[in-house]
């Protein structure tokens, strides 16, 4: 049986309820051989569920809304009214159960990149549910340049989970106080998805940044808030810095030692932030290395 399309601006409707959106995409998956990524697949939701349970959100657990499992990751939808918890502690928490498996762990390191968005969906049992311009943008961001980048050039010992946080949550969860995630923790960023037509503004949140990380501004959860950042290195050509600022006519921004492969590949893109500002190019952590691996 068909469904009838609506016809835009023909007349007024209901609007779908707010939903909350959380996904995670996990890094370097499709580099897993294949007989892995079944048993990964399988992994990455039940790590997700212990984190939820840990951080006392059994009843989220219990209550989402059409999810998914996306292979290299979960997606599902939520009540509003959880956000100020999922964004603290959960993220902290599900940093925390994912540093405890990869020391444990024999076989691959899970490190995810993490989305959390609210908008209307339809949620109404039907099996369209969910899907929207709200879960659109969800999976952008989460596949955005500042989140991957960021992850990219982190310790994989020691920073297990970067999280990318919309606007709109950013400015009702975090800026209206209802949560214990400080502002100050957060990087604003602009989000841009290579060869998408596909740009907004954006927080960062990294529960557990690397050594490198936290030079770069970026402040650990331990880490009292409004403590004094790190000294600066000295002055290198093409970088302009004055304390916790930065400045980068063009190019990738990169302070300190990062292990591992980075791929840079840049359009051109403004960001204006507290602590950073960008003409062109994505803001990571660390000196950048070239090399043949890929990353998600």
């Amino acid at each position: 049986m068909s469904v009838p399309l609506h016809v835009p601006y023909a007349e007024s409707r209901p609007l779908p309820p707010y939903r909350a959106l959380f996904a995670v995409d996990a890094k370097d998956f499709t580099g897993l051989p294949a007989a892995q990524h079944g048993p990964v697949s399988q992994l990455i939701p039940q790590l997700v569920d212990q984190a939820l349970e840990r951080a006392g959100l059994n009843q989220l657990r219990d209550a989402q809304r059409f999810p998914a499992n996306t292979g290299d990751g979960v997606v599902f939808g939520f009540d509003p009214v959880h956000l100020p918890f999922v964004l603290w502690p959960f993220l902290g928490v599900l940093d925390d159960v994912l540093g405890l498996y990869n020391r444990q762990a024999v076989g691959p390191r899970i490190r995810l990149r993490a989305s959390v968005h609210v908008g209307p969906l339809p949620d109404d049992g039907e099996p369209g549910d969910g899907n929207g311009t709200a879960r659109n943008d969800m999976h952008r961001l989460l596949d955005s340049r500042p989140v991957k980048a960021i992850l990219a050039a982190a310790s994989e010992q020691v920073t297990h989970l970067a999280a990318i946080l919309s606007e709109r949550v950013y400015e009702d969860v975090v800026q209206g106080a209802y949560t214990g995630l400080h502002p100050d923790r957060c990087v604003e960023v602009s989000a841009t998805v290579e060869g998408k037509n596909f740009s907004q503004r954006a927080w960062l949140y990294v529960p557990s940044p690397s050594g490198n990380l936290v030079r770069a501004g970026i402040q650990p959860r331990e880490e009292p808030v409004g403590a004094a950042p790190a000294a600066a290195p000295d002055k290198e050509p093409g970088t302009e810095r004055r304390g916790n600022s930065q400045h980068v006519g063009e190019g990738a921004a990169v302070m300190g030692n990062v292990g591992g492969d980075f791929t840079y590949t840049a359009p051109a893109t403004t960001y204006r932030g507290t602590n950073q500002h960008w003409g062109s190019g994505d803001n990571v952590a660390g000196d950048k290395q070239v090399g043949d691996g890929g990353h998600r």
